[in-house]
């Protein structure tokens, strides 16, 4: 072994230096990449979760990279002995292989500190709705809701989203100012319909089955207005009038909470559906399609 040691030292002292810084880098690869695998091996022995698994051999990975970068530095590099020259391409190369994890954690803080939403709020990021679940040092998990199932109501999966996505895509809390959303029910009714009659049955509908505003929600709304530009000048349910091709438009419009919104538009639907059996001079519009014809219309005018 000693013999080995001296052949290679009195080589490298033969050999320019360009090879010399070769040779040296070589050695310091294979040497790295054998611990690298050692260190592998160790975790998957230890650790049985996949989870964690893949956690700890990006963890080798990066101090891997960060170790290769400074030792392959020290070689090529003159000056590099110096404490501040090695501090800073320390901090180089593991902003680089580390820069997702730094992005995470960043977004960890962001979270914690600026708080854009709290366990239990229901938000939409990237696309995804969900209600948030867990909050960790580099990933949110949150219950999916939406997608291809209606009203908001929940999928049944957990999405787990690195932190750093609140940094990078727009997000939308459906609780972060008050507990209430406004929602909308377009009713359809024909031309021939008692219209007016037809927008108070359902003005009526709506204040009595539609979520009014209590006093423990009016403070939220106070609450959001001292903090966010939050403001509105009517809480209670209306129904607007608007002109369609097929009929009458008249929209319910009303606050509720986004967890009960699917039932909630249910029993509307119900009540108005009753209310109108009721009625001979209310029926509900579809597209439909009327053809006139010109000699009726003569004759008509002949009698």
């Amino acid at each position: 072994m000693e013999f080995i040691t001296d052949f290679i030292s009195d080589y490298i002292q033969m050999t320019p230096e360009i090879y010399r810084k070769l040779i040296l880098s070589f050695i310091i690869i294979v040497l790295l990449f054998i611990l690298k695998r050692i260190a592998n091996y160790i975790v998957r022995k230890r650790v049985s979760d996949v989870k964690n698994l893949y956690n700890w051999r990006r963890f080798v990975l990066y101090i891997y990279g960060v170790v290769l970068v400074i030792s392959i530095g020290a070689v090529w590099i003159r000056g590099i002995s110096s404490v501040s020259t090695l501090i800073g391409l320390a901090s180089a190369g593991l902003a680089i292989a580390m820069s997702d994890t730094i992005a995470n954690i960043t977004g960890w803080f962001f979270i914690i500190w600026r708080k854009p939403f709290c366990l239990g709020d229901r938000i939409e990021i990237g696309g995804v709705k969900g209600d948030i679940i867990d909050i960790r040092l580099f990933q949110f998990s949150m219950v999916e809701v939406g997608n291809w199932v209606n009203a908001d109501q929940s999928t049944g999966r957990v999405i787990h989203i690195p932190n750093s996505k609140v940094l990078r895509e727009h997000m939308a809390n459906y609780q972060i100012g008050f507990d209430y959303v406004w929602h909308e029910i377009p009713v359809l009714v024909t031309f021939e319909s008692n219209w007016k009659k037809a927008k108070d049955i359902l003005i009526e509908i709506a204040h009595e089955k539609a979520e009014v505003l209590s006093d423990g929600a009016e403070e939220q709304v106070r609450r959001a207005a001292m903090k966010y530009m939050i403001y509105f000048s009517k809480l209670t349910p209306i129904v607007y009038t608007t002109v369609k091709d097929s009929g009458i438009m008249l929209t319910i419009r009303y606050i509720v909470r986004p967890r009960v919104r699917r039932g909630a538009e249910q029993e509307i639907w119900e009540a108005i559906l009753e209310e109108f059996g009721k009625h001979n001079d209310l029926d509900l519009a579809y597209p439909t399609t009327r053809f006139y014809s010109l000699g009726e219309e003569k004759k008509n005018e002949d009698k």
